[in-house]
């Protein structure tokens, strides 16, 4: 990924294709500037389609971003009132609109937290590149290096997303910016939980996250919400497919790095607090042969798991992985995808039952036969019904 050289700003210009942006350049002022990611990603040439496009102006950003959104069709997000900054979006782009921090573009640039995201690129007159800090150096030698000690602490959320690049490309980090780290790792806590949780949730999908995770636990920054558990690598996925590896490892590393009291303090959603609440459960119940779950544990786990199991198979020998994989990519395997073989309707129907607890118990009685093959039809699943109901009819 390290350039072999800098290309010259022509070509990182004919990369980002301006003219495929939705917002024409000749509605933003002469002086206005693109830099960050979008400049750092078409330097790497690893853009994406639609790059997420931050511009500097020397002032009236938030006016500017309004008219554009009502002339072009798009809507206006308030960032920060007080700093000028608002978003644009429009068409399914993102446009970043501030006002310039600093009485010139190089004191903007020197406020920005690490070197590589600290180049500019002119939109109006000859190409050029705009590099106070040595960003160009970084990126051919690749380097993470802050701008400054302060710029770090002026966001805490920096010290992350430092991180986070690295999880992304193929970056050494600076010792000194390291040290840097380490000392203000407590700040971090001072950054809103759910920009902490995000940051995260990318640094964990990074394809060198492996790395970047060694630093994460190195520098302790993440201490307050961390979990104590063993930690997946890519190595642990050799078996699977680049889809699964996609499926299994973030989840599986963020378990791994967060307990379920930090996803709740860092506001993470409810629905990702119960993936992965469910699977360090069952990472912590499953003995060390898993065919040894009993039956009715066996079907929980695959109802509890089901799209998320794959996150639990890295744990496994490889030889159960093997088997597992095979089974779990198979949707009509009825034990790793099991499902009633009637629904609750009809057995209310046949057996003149009122919808309750029993009814479920009944159901997860045939997902259970179902799931080992003591059941082959319909018509079996509604005869086991009714000795089913006979056996248990006191508590019916």
């Amino acid at each position: 990924m390290h350039m072999p050289s800098n290309p010259p700003a022509t070509a990182i210009l004919e990369r980002l294709a301006p003219e495929r942006w939705p917002l024409p350049l000749d509605l933003l002022p002469a002086e206005a500037v693109l830099v960050g990611g979008a400049v750092r990603d078409a330097l790497l040439d690893r853009l994406k389609p639609q790059p997420d496009l931050d511009l500097v102006v020397p002032s009236g950003a938030l006016a500017l971003t309004c008219t554009l959104a009502n002339r072009l069709g798009g809507s206006c997000v308030v960032l920060d009132q007080e700093r000028d900054m608002a978003r644009l979006v429009l068409r399914g782009w993102t446009v970043d609109i501030a006002r310039q921090d600093g009485a010139s573009l190089e004191a903007d640039l020197q406020r920005r937290d690490y070197r590589i995201n600290a180049i500019a690129l002119p939109l109006n007159g000859p190409a050029q590149l705009i590099d106070p800090t040595g960003g160009l150096a970084d990126l051919q030698q690749g380097w993470l290096t802050a701008v400054r000690e302060s710029n770090l602490t002026d966001d805490p959320l920096r010290l992350l997303r430092g991180l986070r690049l690295m999880a992304e490309i193929p970056l050494s980090l600076d010792p000194m910016t390291a040290g840097w780290m380490r000392r203000h790792r407590q700040q971090l806590t001072q950054a809103a939980p759910e920009r902490i949780l995000a940051e995260l949730q990318k640094l964990v999908a990074g394809p060198l996250a492996d790395q970047a995770i060694e630093q994460l636990c190195q520098l302790e920054l993440i201490q307050p919400w961390a979990a104590d558990q063993p930690l997946p690598t890519s190595v642990d996925t050799i078996q699977m497919t680049t889809d699964e590896q996609e499926q299994a490892l973030p989840l599986a590393r963020l378990t791994a790095l967060i307990s379920d009291q930090g996803l709740e303090q860092l506001r993470g959603s409810r629905a990702l607090r119960q993936r992965c609440r469910r699977l360090r459960q069952w990472q912590r119940r499953l003995p060390d042969d898993p065919e040894t779950l009993p039956e009715g544990e066996r079907v929980q786990l695959h109802l509890d798991l089901d799209r998320d199991l794959a996150a639990l198979i890295l744990q496994l020998e490889p030889a159960h992985q093997t088997c597992w994989l095979q089974r779990w990519r198979d949707s009509e395997d009825p034990l790793f995808h099991p499902a009633s073989p009637v629904d609750g309707t009809t057995l209310q129907r046949e057996l003149k039952l009122a919808p309750g607890p029993r009814l479920g118990d009944l159901l997860m009685h045939l997902r259970q036969e179902r799931a080992f093959g003591r059941l082959q039809s319909r018509d079996d699943a509604i005869q086991e019904a009714h000795r089913w109901t006979k056996r248990n009819q006191n508590a019916l």
